[in-house]
């Protein structure tokens, strides 16, 4: 009797995301439309919203250039709008310890693995983009899998205690793998999957689309994680030769840079998957000569990178490749 009275409990604890928790969040950004209390007209708010911003952060991280490219939008009004935006939020210096403070914003999700929660610090962090690269079936695609429902837990629980997006480039998606991985942790599949968005991408334009459109989503829902899987390969099919990788990786990194925004303007994680590229210069001595596609572009962006392979059976290895703090 007690046990099911446990799992309802349970079962009450892990309803989802209900509104009213949403309301320390508002304190991370300042919506676009408080705008209009600074003198600017609602039709311009409109404006910036149609193209995808919908925070005074989100307004910063454009430059002006960007800016007045928007329809409608003349120099004179964009310098304003910059100006009402400025008073809005602080975008100058803070202290260390202010920094330590916004740093305390921080959510680490589990990955529902112990192992590698510790290799992690904790799981995956929001205002982080985490990467993982490794061969086909190496466990990329499934950690993302888990994190879907993960995310969703309440933060007593090592969760996010929020949605999901999911940006899939190779139609490796699979709800119904969602399933058994929400009755694991003692979730309501249904309202796990509800609380997912889902969008199959085609081509590297409509890759960053979506990417643009996800703004108008997070600032009205608690989303926590972003994931794309995989970030390279439109790109790969998109550009070919080397003619065009000087393109490719601009347009790779203007997608990386939106992503990193994402990540800060939303306090979300951001876990993207990546491949590998055979590397022929990689001499005798290493004994597995592949390394991340994307090139020195991606590896910047990523705030932590994880490498993962196959190991014996149905043994999963991962390693940390680089991040600024944990240790290899």
């Amino acid at each position: 009797m007690l046990a099911t009275l446990k799992a309802e409990e349970q079962s009450q604890q892990l309803q989802l995301v209900e509104r009213e928790d949403i309301e320390d969040e508002d304190d991370l950004f300042e919506a676009i439309d408080k705008l209009t209390s600074h003198g600017i007209n609602a039709g311009d708010v409109k404006k910036l919203q149609d193209a995808g911003i919908y925070t005074c952060n989100g307004l910063m991280m454009h430059t002006k250039k960007h800016l007045t490219g928007i329809k409608g939008l003349s120099e004179a009004k964009v310098d304003k709008i910059c100006e009402a935006a400025d008073k809005l939020v602080n975008f100058g210096y803070i202290t260390g310890s202010d920094a330590l403070l916004k740093r305390k914003s921080v959510v680490r999700i589990t990955t529902g693995s112990q192992a590698l929660d510790e290799l992690l610090g904790g799981g995956i962090e929001t205002l982080a983009i985490t990467e993982a690269f490794g061969e086909f079936r190496s466990g990329k695609t499934q950690l993302a899998h888990t994190l879907c429902v993960s995310t969703q837990l309440p933060t007593s629980m090592r969760g996010g205690n929020g949605k999901v997006a999911y940006i899939d480039t190779e139609g490796t998606f699979r709800p119904d793998r969602i399933v058994p991985i929400a009755e694991r942790f003692g979730m309501d599949p249904g309202a796990v999957l509800d609380n997912i968005i889902y969008a199959r991408a085609y081509t590297y334009e409509h890759q960053h689309n979506l990417l643009l459109g996800l703004a108008a989503k997070m600032s009205e829902e608690p989303f926590k994680l972003l994931i794309v899987d995989s970030i390279i390969a439109l790109f790969r099919v998109d550009f070919t030769g080397r003619g065009e990788l000087a393109e490719r990786q601009q347009k790779l990194a203007q997608m990386l840079s939106r992503l990193t925004k994402i990540a800060e303007e939303f306090n979300v994680a951001v876990y993207m998957t990546n491949q590998v590229v055979a590397d022929p210069g990689g001499g005798v001595f290493v004994s597995d000569p592949k390394k991340p596609a994307g090139g020195h572009v991606l590896a910047h962006a990523a705030t932590v990178r994880l490498m993962f392979r196959k190991g014996k059976g149905e043994q999963r290895i991962c390693k940390v490749f680089d991040a600024p703090n944990l240790p290899e």
